[in-house]
């Protein structure tokens, strides 16, 4: 006797997508001091001119369940209807319970699959793949993806290497079944042999010491860069290829939000058309790790650059070194 799978020929699709971005909104102008900077220096290592530090009231609960209600409404899909809620964040302070679960309560979700996925900036993109691979063997009708993080929790204000680069935001995507494909195979991996170049402090530290210094997180930020302007082209071409489209085929490239240097140099690289937008929204963002595709995919989405039924090129890339690319139809 074999196992029987329900709709193994079901396709799957991002239906909608949410956003929240906290509301004070800090220009590089508040953040130079510390780390004896400038604008001008700022902008031009990283595109980087404002992002959004979240308040006593945004907590990353908040902001994940405000991004999920969005794109549910948008959906038209009732919480209730939800049977996985996948959230993504490497900024959760509290390592039990799961954030997810949370998350999956409020939004209504009472009787749904729940699980926190720890691989920083890729992980928007590994909920995906994950949410439609259950979506398509029967395991989940509806499935929520989040992304949200509180950055400005793990950095050090003083440290020149992050202290200008990380913002605080959530982005939330709703997938469901499609009659065609709406998601291409996803390619990921991760490279634990240099996993210190991107690493956070250690809390037993803390523990131990009071008067140690809060847990941060440090980056070798010219390593990141020359693995992510490398190594990651390889990733995007292998994504192109798995989904049987070309760069032509393309609407929008929407790569994780890391520094505009990067995102110039992967499209550079891609040899995408004119036509294909290219999202940049790290300029007034920053990198918001887990959050910054889904908030990406809403900008280029909100200022009509990209359509609904346009085919986009998802990638994330971060800690661990962590990266997963998919092609998507953009809802």
């Amino acid at each position: 006797m074999s196992l029987r799978i329900a709709n193994a020929q079901q396709h799957s699709r991002i239906l909608s997508v949410g956003v929240y971005r906290p509301t004070r909104v800090v220009p590089n102008s508040e953040v130079i001091g510390p780390i004896n900077s400038s604008d001008e220096w700022i902008v031009t290592r990283s595109g980087i001119r404002t992002r959004r530090f979240a308040d006593d009231t945004e907590s990353l609960g908040d902001m994940a369940v405000s991004a999920a209600e969005k794109a549910l409404s948008q959906a038209g899909i009732d919480g209730r209807d939800v049977s996985l809620v996948l959230l993504a964040t490497m900024s959760n302070l509290n390592q039990a319970p799961p954030l997810s679960a949370e998350v999956a309560y409020r939004i209504g979700a009472t009787e749904a699959g729940a699980a926190d996925i720890g691989v920083a900036c890729a992980g928007l993109c590994y909920g995906v793949s994950m949410a439609s691979d259950a979506i398509r063997v029967g395991s989940a009708r509806y499935a929520v993806v989040v992304g949200t993080e509180r950055m400005s929790d793990i950095i050090d204000p003083a440290d020149r290497s992050t202290a200008f680069i990380f913002g605080d935001g959530a982005g939330a995507v709703v997938l469901g079944p499609a009659t065609r494909p709406g998601i291409g195979p996803t390619i990921w991996g991760a490279d634990g042999s240099r996993g210190d170049a991107i690493k956070q402090d250690s809390f037993l530290e803390l523990r131990r010491d009071p008067t140690a210094p809060w847990p941060t997180l440090r980056m070798a930020g010219p390593e990141v860069f020359r693995w992510a302007v490398t190594s990651m082209v390889e990733v995007a071409q292998q994504a192109l290829a798995a989904a049987g489209v070309t760069v032509e085929d393309l609407g929008a490239f929407i790569p994780h939000q890391a520094n505009r240097r990067i995102t110039d140099s992967l499209a550079k690289s891609l040899k995408l058309p004119e036509h294909v937008a290219v999202a940049h929204n790290v300029v007034w963002d920053g990198n918001t790790s887990a959050a910054s595709v889904p908030l990406a995919m809403e900008a280029l989405l909100s200022s009509d650059a990209a359509h609904s039924g346009d085919l986009a090129l998802l990638m994330g890339f971060g800690s661990g070194l962590s990266y997963a690319a998919q092609v998507v139809e953009l809802p």
